[in-house]
């Protein structure tokens, strides 16, 4: 098989080259990237492109299927641009695999596409995809997915698989998560269980997470297997206060959402941190995924639970772990942080 990876370098690209790289029925890859990254995967071959403006179809020509990754959340501030990348660029690559005559076409959905719903019950990939209001992210998901709604119905011929992911956690990618998610002004040593006293325990927020590698063999496993369809993607346990405290060793100190919102408000306006406060919605508001389909139809079974790939990441944070890829190098914040400061936190990429 030949594959073409669309936002290879990140989280879950990086996984994903990794699984691929020992699948034995794929022979050759192709990773695109906005930027070419110094990392060097066993089978890929690196093509700088970009979904917004570049043209696509030369690189899809002859593969046996694409697997489209590429997303963006920051700039923050600037949603005008994100919109373009995220469901004006997904369009694109949709147009370009009808275009090159691809036979299968593999999308990185997410938990985040799903309507709200309540926390004690899970729910299976037919629960509404309308996504939280609030969230720009949820928002453009939903977008996405209502698109390869008409894209399948045009296009019979295409297998069509969706993974719907919850958070992904692994150590190589702390460095990126650390600056899209908490910025430059968190110091990095001080992310050890010693010095965390204390999380907020905010009633109702329960999440799911999963391992980026596990996800990396998800995603393997789709490109590879005579599946279509909608798969949730999450490990075990649900994480909440509680057991966050538990990995942390940290106590609880009660908070109400509507003043953790607040916070996080407060201090992405003034550009203080990169996280909007859509993201705390769609903490609170996101299902908690059945993951059934997945395990008796892709085979799919997770090999870290979600307890440890948290642990795994603020290890990683404080270690400033990351991969020679642009967005999960240590190095592309700049000396210290700088170009992080400089970008505006949130207004433009650093």
């Amino acid at each position: 098989m030949r594959v073409v990876v669309v936002g290879a370098s990140g989280n879950a690209g990086t996984s994903l080259l990794q699984a691929l790289a020992g699948a034995g029925n794929v022979e050759s890859v192709v990773g695109i990237a906005r930027r070419r990254p110094d990392a060097v995967f066993a089978k890929t071959t690196w093509v700088e492109a970009d979904v917004e403006r570049d043209d696509l179809v030369q690189h899809f020509r002859g593969a046996d299927a694409v697997v489209h990754l590429a997303w963006r959340i920051q700039p923050s501030h600037d949603l005008a641009s994100l919109w373009r990348t995220n469901v004006e660029g997904s369009t694109r690559v949709f147009r370009a695999v009808a275009a090159a005559g691809v036979p299968a076409l593999v999308y990185a959905s997410s938990i985040g596409v799903y309507s709200p719903a309540p926390k004690d019950r899970a729910v299976d990939e037919s629960w509404p995809r309308d996504g939280v209001r609030t969230s720009f992210y949820s928002r453009h998901k939903a977008e996405v997915e209502r698109r390869l709604d008409r894209f399948e119905r045009e296009l019979p011929g295409v297998r069509v698989v969706r993974l719907r992911p919850a958070l992904l956690f692994k150590r190589d990618a702390a460095s990126g998560i650390r600056r899209l998610f908490l910025g430059p002004f968190l110091p990095s040593p001080l992310l050890r269980r010693e010095l965390i006293p204390a999380i907020p325990d905010v009633p109702g927020l329960r999440f799911q997470a999963v391992h980026s590698r596990d996800v990396g063999e998800a995603y393997r496993l789709a490109v590879t297997s005579d599946v279509r369809g909608p798969f949730n993607v999450a490990a075990e346990p649900v994480l909440d206060s509680g057991e966050l405290a538990r990995i942390l060793r940290a106590r609880r100190v009660p908070v109400s959402a509507r003043a953790l919102r607040a916070a996080a408000a407060a201090s992405w306006r003034l550009h203080l941190q990169p996280t909007p406060p859509g993201w705390i919605d769609l903490a609170l508001g996101v299902p908690v995924m059945d993951v059934t389909r997945a395990r008796q139809e892709l085979g799919w079974v997770p090999t870290v639970s979600a307890s440890d790939a948290f642990a795994e990441l603020v290890e990683g944070i404080r270690e400033r772990a990351g991969v020679e890829t642009p967005p999960l190098a240590p190095a592309t914040g700049g000396p210290a942080r700088v170009r992080e400061i400089v970008s505006g936190i949130g207004r433009r990429e650093g």
